[in-house]
């Protein structure tokens, strides 16, 4: 027997899994969030559609088969339940500001309000069958709940978590889910109690309260005492193990005062605090099993009960208007107090619209409701079908009319190359690794900061989310607290303090820390980035050298972040190939040692942009810059050349005298010349600089073919090759896109307009004077 039941479950995972994976291959034409297409997989083997053929609903659906695939998914609810509590930081929401408080409210009073007021409308004025009465005021309740787990999976799928839309929505959800965790207790406990005893579901209640004082007062001192005194390492296994079985005891006795056993994981989860230890440690233990194995079935089950076929439409036309009415009701809740709080409406429209979200969590109350019999089969699908078409709706909507990187469109010239000689740099910095630090520093002393030009460094500090539920962008100058989680900053700031100590007054320091996923930390670096008005952002690279030459992938999501950076940012960018860690650079800081510089010149909107900043560094008395510049044999009397030359006569008549500047000319036969031309050369540098893209040159011709990190340009990816030896560092540049388009040097060098203001960033009124015009190319683009 137990070999039977194995095999069948055996079964069903892989009828399951092949489900999901024919839904994705299909192109995912629902534009459903990732979890509802492990419920739609279900429905393609459930009674909907291939188990609705006899032969094959006996082939597929064997009894105890199904029971073990129940109990299962069951166990992976509530690890789901508890991983998604433990991110939650209830001293967070305690701080929320008073837009998401006020939000919050509005929506947990008209969704409760209306909603529900219509359901017993329907109920008594209009003519239906009994059981779809009774069923009626559950299903109006339902359109209260608005569930943060529900709410950060469809954020997250949508990679905008970390908006300003996507963080004030998760902070409505978070409060707003407060309110209606207390009521789906209540209710549970009238629901369990058929007779519709008023002591029995007192009990019950009175019975959860203590409950919540049991897992407060015993079962969080204890693990807690456990992660302070953990023997060896820092979260040893037993304190893991224990953690587990903790997990399913609150899951058990929540059953036994008679809620639902989701309620002992939640709790238990709110209990601990985010972050690590704990919750970075659950993360790590749990995360794939949970997410990849478990939950997937919990969804497929409920895709299971779906059955089409037999929805009834006295319950279909009287649940669809409760399920519009409370959609449209939580847009209004949102619009109402928003227009009072200055919001722009359209903003309000898409946060309406993400509270709308639904997901596993309200697919366990309708199963729920299904078992108690509160609500019959038929009701059940529709209820699991209008959660389906509801986040078809809104993720189309919310694609449709929001894009978080159109602010960085509006954005004008905002370069090293048009920035006034005299007039202060901002660069913003972007570290992932303090081991990085020593290069940045002499990044940043080369840049130059003196009386007549002053340097702003903002910096960003990039942490992985790992054991919260909603990212955190905060500035260390304000000190606040992390919650008992330590990162590299302090050791960041109390270096750059150090830099900014040796420039005197002439260096002004901003810090930040930016606590996300790196699929979306994207839009933090370009929301700061235009804040701060940065004329360059400083991007880490995604390998790292070890101190004996080998070459490891730091992370793989840095590289990704890089590019979508590349595409959005409101400013010129640039990647810096780290090689500092094998020895050869010197200290500008400390020992204030020459330090030797040289940037490649082939001709474009990048390489100009290079030029320019290599043209600021040879102002350092330490720094000493070199310019190649590669001239391809046969072409004297192109256009591009020209134009060039123009350029750089200007640069090389500007700094005439600084004998720390000096512009060589190469003339090359091809790629390959001008390769062997780079190996030569490079190892005489300490920091080699060059553009990301070129103009059309012949001596690049086939070489991108060649190339495995596109975010690096051709010569960019052959510098930072593991095969390429050499001890200097890499700065690949790329000059600021203006919506997709190059700022193209042009022909004349004198008439230039001013600048345009950006935003709140300070703006200099005299005429700014640079080398060259501005114009956008319209066939140049990325």
């Amino acid at each position: 027997m137990f070999s039977q039941g194995k095999t069948s479950f055996n079964t069903d995972i892989i009828r399951n899994s092949f489900g999901h994976e024919n839904v994705w291959q299909g192109g995912n034409p629902l534009e459903s969030p990732t979890c509802l297409l492990f419920m739609q997989g279900g429905m393609l083997f459930g009674p909907s559609a291939l188990g609705h053929i006899k032969v094959i609903h006996h082939l597929l659906f064997p009894v105890k088969g199904s029971v073990v695939l129940e109990t299962v998914s069951y166990f992976g609810l509530m690890f789901y339940y508890f991983l998604w509590s433990v991110r939650l930081d209830l001293f967070t929401v305690l701080k929320t500001e008073r837009v998401a408080l006020v939000l919050a409210i509005s929506v947990s009073i008209f969704s409760l309000v209306i909603p529900t007021g219509l359901s017993f409308l329907l109920k008594n004025y209009v003519a239906m069958e009994k059981q779809v009465a009774e069923a009626l005021p559950y299903i109006g309740i339902s359109q209260t709940y608005t569930i943060f787990i529900s709410i950060a999976v469809l954020l997250t799928d949508l990679k905008i978590l970390n908006t300003d839309i996507g963080r004030l929505t998760i902070s409505v959800a978070i409060l707003t889910d407060m309110t209606g965790f207390f009521m789906s207790a209540v209710t549970f406990s009238i629901t369990r109690c058929t007779e519709g005893d008023i002591l029995t579901i007192i009990y019950s209640i009175l019975s959860s309260a203590l409950y919540v004082l049991l897992i407060i007062c015993v079962m969080r001192p204890t693990i807690l005492w456990m992660v302070k005194n953990p023997g060896k390492g820092s979260t040893n296994e037993i304190c893991v193990v224990c953690i587990f079985i903790c997990v399913i005891l609150s899951g058990f006795m929540s059953e036994v005062i008679g809620q639902h056993f989701s309620m002992g994981p939640i709790l238990l989860g709110l209990s601990l605090p985010e972050g690590p230890p704990i919750g970075t440690s659950m993360m790590k233990k749990l995360e794939t099993m949970c997410m990849a194995f478990l939950n997937p079935i919990s969804l497929a089950v409920n895709g299971l009960l779906v059955d089409i076929f037999n929805i009834d439409m006295d319950s279909l036309w009287s649940i669809c208007i409760i399920l519009v009415v409370g959609f449209f009701v939580k847009i209004g809740a949102i619009m109402l107090p928003g227009y009072y709080l200055n919001l722009s409406m359209k903003k309000c429209w898409i946060i309406g619209l993400l509270l709308n979200g639904k997901g596993i969590c309200e697919l366990v109350f309708f199963n729920m409701w299904l078992g108690s019999e509160v609500i019959n089969e038929d009701q059940f699908s529709i209820m699991v079908i209008s959660v389906i078409l509801v986040n078809v709706i809104l993720v189309t909507v919310v694609k449709f009319i929001y894009d978080p990187s159109k602010p960085y469109d509006n954005v004008r010239r905002c370069t090293i190359q048009h920035t006034r000689g005299d007039s202060e740099l901002r660069i913003m910095v972007c570290i992932d690794n303090k081991e990085n630090l020593p290069t940045i520093l002499n990044l940043l002393e080369a840049s130059y900061a003196g009386r007549d030009s002053m340097i702003e460094v903002t910096t960003l500090v990039l942490v992985e989310l790992q054991g919260r539920a909603r990212p955190i962008l905060v500035s260390n100058q304000s000190h606040e607290s992390t919650h008992g989680v330590v990162y590299e900053s302090n050791q960041i700031d109390n270096a750059l303090r150090q830099y900014a100590q040796q420039n005197e007054e002439h260096v002004s320091i901003k810090s930040y820390t930016s606590i996300s996923l790196f699929e979306t930390m994207h839009d933090d670096v370009c929301r700061i980035s235009l804040e701060s008005g940065a004329n360059i952002l400083i991007m880490p690279f995604h390998k790292r050298w070890e101190i004996d030459g080998t070459v490891e992938v730091a992370h793989r999501s840095i590289r990704a972040m890089n590019i979508k950076v590349l595409q959005k940012a409101p400013c010129s960018v640039g990647i810096l190939v780290d090689r500092g860690i094998l020895g050869a650079s010197p200290s500008l800081l400390g020992a204030r040692e020459p330090y030797y510089v040289v940037v490649f010149f082939i001709g474009g909107a990048d390489d100009v942009e290079t030029l320019a900043y290599g043209a600021r560094m040879a102002r350092h008395e330490c720094v000493c810059v070199t310019v190649v510049r590669f001239l391809l044999f046969g072409e004297e009397n192109s256009k591009d050349r020209k134009r060039d030359s123009d350029l750089i006569d200007e640069y090389r008549y500007h700094n005439a005298g600084n004998n720390r500047f000096e512009i060589l000319d190469e003339v090359v036969k091809d790629g390959i010349d001008m390769s062997i031309c780079i190996r030569r050369l490079v190892d005489y540098f300490d920091l080699v600089m060059v553009g990301r893209r070129h103009a059309h040159n012949a001596m690049l011709q086939g070489h991108d073919s060649w190339s495995e990190c596109e975010e690096l340009g051709v010569i960019g990816d052959m510098l930072a090759s593991p095969n390429f030896v050499t001890k200097a560092s890499v700065l690949v540049i790329q000059q600021q896109r203006i919506r997709g388009r190059v700022i193209k040097p042009g022909v004349n060098l004198n008439q230039v307009p001013k600048d345009q203001p950006m935003h709140n960033v300070p703006t200099n009124n005299n005429t700014l004077s640079p080398s060259c015009t501005i114009l956008v190319d319209k066939h140049d683009k990325m």
